[in-house]
């Protein structure tokens, strides 16, 4: 009889955040994939749960996720855990779900804590269309354009990046809502909420301690066409080539639209003849 995959979140901070249906989960499982043994250890104490701990993190899933397979094809249960909150999401487990559904094993995720939902709840910003990103990339262009979501951002950052992050989002837009949810659940747990300059100040001043979720309202629809897009068909205009064919081969590249990249550098010339 074959085994299954038992996904399983743990808490983001406070150990009571558990469920019932997961501590049920570890103490039936016959081996507990986890991403580090001692921080596992720590949650399996605290319930009296005995369980065969394996580690499985970044650096070896590929190597073990094949023994895991195997170990669930002989009629094993394998619960997957990762430090904190649901596996895969920031954290190891993919390679090991994709094997597993590749062998044709059953996979059961269970509900539990996320730090992604509670600070998306706990900012105050629209929750009803939201994208998560996970870490906010650390390049300017591609962090500028996570930011220009018009969806509520959801990211992950490393508490010395959040000063950096906040600067750019201010020069992008001053007044985009945001909040920097610290530590949740935790006993030192901190939600500032503000405008993007304001919190880019704050936290120049001294960067935050812990864990970090950064939460960011939607960027406010454009009008008009992309100004990067736009500033592309006047130096090519500038260049030699005809309004309407540097229009045309921009708006091919950069999915903006055409007539408004034309409009756009023929109104600039008109201002600078008047």
């Amino acid at each position: 009889m074959k085994g299954r995959l038992v996904v399983c979140p743990t808490p983001i901070g406070n150990l009571e955040d558990v469920t019932l249906r997961v501590l049920a989960a570890l103490r039936e499982a016959d081996v507990i994939a986890c991403e580090d043994t001692r921080r596992t250890k720590v949650l399996l104490e605290r319930y009296g749960v005995q369980g065969a701990l394996i580690s499985h993190h970044e650096h070896n899933e590929r190597k073990r996720a094949p023994e895991l397979v195997e170990r669930m094809l002989g009629g094993e249960v394998v619960a997957l855990v990762s430090d904190a909150g649901m596996p895969l999401v920031s954290d190891p487990g993919y390679v090991l779900v994709r094997s597993a559904i590749a062998a044709g094993l059953e996979i059961e995720v269970l509900p539990g804590p996320s730090a992604a939902i509670a600070a998306l709840v706990a900012s105050g910003l629209p929750a009803d269309r939201w994208r998560f990103v996970g870490f906010l990339p650390r390049k300017r262009a591609a962090l500028a354009e996570a930011l220009g979501s018009p969806e509520t951002l959801v990211a992950f950052e490393s508490p010395r990046r959040v000063a950096a992050s906040l600067a750019v989002l201010a020069e992008l837009d001053p007044e985009r809502p945001a909040a920097v949810c610290r530590e949740l659940t935790k006993v030192h747990e901190e939600i500032v909420r503000g405008p993007a300059a304001e919190l880019a100040a704050r936290y120049a001043e001294a960067a935050p301690r812990g864990e970090v979720v950064l939460i960011v309202g939607g960027a406010p629809e454009r009008t008009g066409p992309d100004p990067a897009a736009a500033a592309a068909v006047a130096r090519l205009v500038e260049a030699g080539a005809k309004p309407r064919t540097a229009a045309s081969v921009v708006a091919e590249l950069s999915g903006a639209s055409a007539n408004d990249l034309y409009r756009s550098v023929t109104n600039s010339s008109r201002l600078r003849d008047d």
